[in-house]
Order: C-alpha cells, then sequence, then structure tokens
C-alpha cells in the first residue's frame, strides 16, 4: 500500500516553515495523523512577504526542506503552499442564472451559470492578479435565501454571491519558481489565512462567526467566518516589528535591543514597564483599529459570538488579548494548536505549515517514487452555505 503523505510549506518574512504529516490506518479502521517530520530556516529575499532576492528565498526553502528530509527520513519531492503577504486581496460578485428545466429543479449546470456569471462580474478587478480561491458564500432562489445547497430545489432565479481570494500574479508565480529551484513541485497553493483557520478554528468557532488574526512580522492577516464559510480574507501591511521600530525610537536604542525588551528580556530603571507597555499598546491598538474598520465594513461587527483568535509570532506580545476585547468589544483569546503531545511541533506559529499538510490529506492524495495527486473538493465543499 502506498503511503499518504502531504508536506506543508510556509514561506514567511522571518521564517520557512515545512511540515511532513503522514496518515495512517489503525486495526479497526480508523484512520490517525502522524507528523514525520519538520524543517525550519531563516527567510531571506523576503520583505512584507514579497521576494525581492529569489535566489537566497530558494535557498531558505532548501535548508528548511534538508532539515525536514532529515528528520521525517522520506524524500520530499512536492507539497502544497502557502500564499501570504500584503499581495493577498479579496474582491466581492454576485451572479445569477434562470433555472433551465421545465420542471424548474436546480441543476448542477444551474449553479455553475450562477458562478461563471459571479466570476466574469468579478473580472475587472483581478488584473495582475490570480484567483487562489472562488468560494460561495450565499446562494438565493427567488430573493430567498438558501440554507444548504440548492440543487435538487426548484425556483425561477437562482442568485449567488461568492467571494474570491486573490493575490497578484507576478508574486504568486516568482514563489513557485523559488519553491521549484528547490525541487518541490506544487500539488496546489492555499492562502495562508485559510491554512491557519484549517487547524486553529473549530467547527463551533466557525458556525457561530469569529476572526481569526494572525499577527506576523510584517503583515496582520484575518480570515472572518459566519456560519461556518470564510466570509473575508485580508491582510494589513503592519506587524510586529513595528513594534520594535516604535521602542526603538522611543527609547533611542538599537533595533536588536528594541527587540530583545519587546519580548521581555530587558527591564529595569533604563526601560521603565510602564513606557515599554504604553509603545507595544499603542501599536496593537492601531492593528486592532485596522481590524475593526474591516468588520465595520463588512456589517459583521459586533454579531461574532465566538469573538476574535489571535494566533503568529506577534502574538505573545504585551497583553495583546486584553488590548483585542477592548478594541473590538469581542471576546478574545490567544490561539491553540491542538495536536497530540509532538516535540516536532512547538507552538500555534506552525499552524499554517500544519494545516496545509491536513488539506493535503483531506483529498485522495497519494505518494510514489514519481509523483503525488491530490483532489481537493472535500475541502473547499465544506464552504457550500
Amino acid at each position: 500500500m502506498k503511503r499518504r503523505i502531504a508536506t506543508g510549506i510556509d514561506i514567511g518574512t522571518y521564517q520557512v516553515k515545512m511540515v511532513v504529516v503522514e496518515e495512517l490506518s489503525d486495526k479497526s479502521g480508523g484512520r490517525r495523523l502522524r507528523i514525520l517530520g519538520t524543517g525550519l530556516a531563516e527567510s531571506k529575499g523576503l520583505r512584507h512577504g514579497y521576494i525581492v532576492n529569489k535566489e537566497e528565498v530558494a535557498a531558505s526553502i532548501l535548508e528548511a526542506k534538508l532539515q525536514a528530509e532529515s528528520v521525517a527520513r522520506v524524500p520530499i519531492r512536492a507539497g502544497f503552499l502557502a500564499v501570504g503577504g500584503i499581495s493577498l486581496d479579496e474582491a466581492r460578485a454576485s451572479g445569477f442564472a434562470i433555472i433551465s428545466r421545465a420542471d424548474q429543479e436546480i441543476t448542477i449546470l444551474d449553479i455553475e451559470k450562477a458562478g461563471k456569471a459571479a466570476r466574469e462580474a468579478a473580472a475587472p478587478g483581478f488584473l495582475n492578479r490570480h484567483v487562489l480561491h472562488s468560494i460561495p458564500i450565499e446562494y438565493r432562489i427567488d430573493g430567498t435565501k438558501v440554507l444548504g445547497d440548492p440543487l435538487g430545489m426548484k425556483g425561477v432565479r437562482l442568485e449567488v454571491d461568492y467571494l474570491f481570494v486573490t493575490c497578484l500574479a507576478q508574486h504568486q508565480e516568482v514563489l513557485a519558481a523559488a519553491v521549484e529551484e528547490a525541487d518541490i513541485e506544487i500539488i496546489d497553493q492555499m492562502a495562508s489565512p485559510l491554512a491557519g483557520s484549517y487547524v486553529l478554528l473549530e467547527g463551533d468557532q466557525k458556525m457561530k462567526g469569529c476572526v481569526l488574526a494572525n499577527i506576523g512580522a510584517e503583515t496582520v492577516s484575518i480570515v472572518v467566518y459566519d456560519e461556518g464559510i470564510p466570509v473575508s480574507v485580508k491582510v494589513f501591511p503592519m506587524g510586529s516589528s513595528h513594534i520594535t521600530d516604535d521602542i526603538a525610537l522611543g527609547l533611542r536604542i538599537s533595533l536588536e535591543e528594541a527587540e530583545r525588551v519587546k519580548l521581555g528580556r530587558l527591564s529595569g530603571a533604563m526601560y521603565p514597564r510602564k513606557k515599554i507597555d504604553d509603545f507595544i499598546g499603542d501599536r496593537l491598538a492601531l492593528m486592532f483599529a485596522l481590524i475593526d474598520k474591516h468588520l465595520k465594513s463588512l456589517g459583521r461587527r459586533g454579531p461574532l459570538p465566538a469573538g476574535i483568535i489571535i494566533s503568529g509570532g506577534g502574538s505573545g506580545v504585551g497583553s495583546i488579548s486584553d488590548i483585542a476585547r477592548g478594541s473590538l468589544k469581542l471576546p478574545s483569546r490567544l490561539a491553540e494548536l491542538r495536536i497530540s503531545a509532538d516535540t516536532k511541533i512547538r507552538d500555534a506559529t506552525w499552524a499554517v505549515a500544519y494545516g496545509l499538510a491536513l488539506w493535503g490529506l483531506t483529498g485522495d492524495t497519494t505518494t510514489s517514487d514519481k509523483s503525488i495527486w491530490s483532489s481537493l473538493g472535500k475541502f473547499f465543499r465544506q464552504f457550500l452555505p
């Protein structure tokens, strides 16, 4: 029997992470996951998630790959890639179709026609952009919202609202080329916020409504869920490194020293805690103000009972959960990566790479000496309203 193995690749501004996961079958016919290995390398050649030096990025990817192969003891020939950074954006559009059958029963063809119309309506915004995901948010039959799949229902007019998650085509192409230079074939790609949500959010949180915010080094990325569907994916050009900059300027110290102060490794009379907390709090308040403004633009500020869940390398800075709660007037907590005790993955900063590997295993992914093939429809079927 062929081994079912998938590799997730997360290329961040500061670090490249890889996670290799295998799906195993037990005697009772059940399935469990085992993390075979991880790879970690310092990212070079990136800024705000953009590649400024492809050769340096490829070298970082190769370093993480060799480390992961050494631990997992399997060759990494293919993987699933996260696409993040400020290149990510979203677009919305609606489309409709007149039901074609005489008995007014909705068919797959009608659903596809409505989806195609939505994509055509959004197409002017896709100039120089690559569409990563097309997610149906809501269906309506004759103006009435459908709870579930409209297939087989009856009506005259089917409407659909779509969320399109996009990235700059040039960025996506250069990122893919850097991965391929490290001799890794890309099976598929996913927006980083969605990959993280795959393992950091529970089904109940997605159904009730929540925001997952990843505080990275140079960006804050969010995904908003409601009724189990991702209704928004957004990235803001502000991250934890901006806190370091604020401290360095405010205290007139080097960036290296400011980073240690931010993390609480330096304190005392020279660096009063109150002043440091003010720098951190002011910058975090600006970050959550951006999220708050975006939620208002969606008309979803307030009715998100599951609140905001905070992840990423910057999630451990200051009283971030309390500041988020006060800024957004929502329940707030830090994300937890709920996996079996395993020293290979140490915290939720590995969520994106781990989520990508699990995504690879949700379809009919198999591994062989020559190639890896995947059927990924199962993951996106969960987004159908």
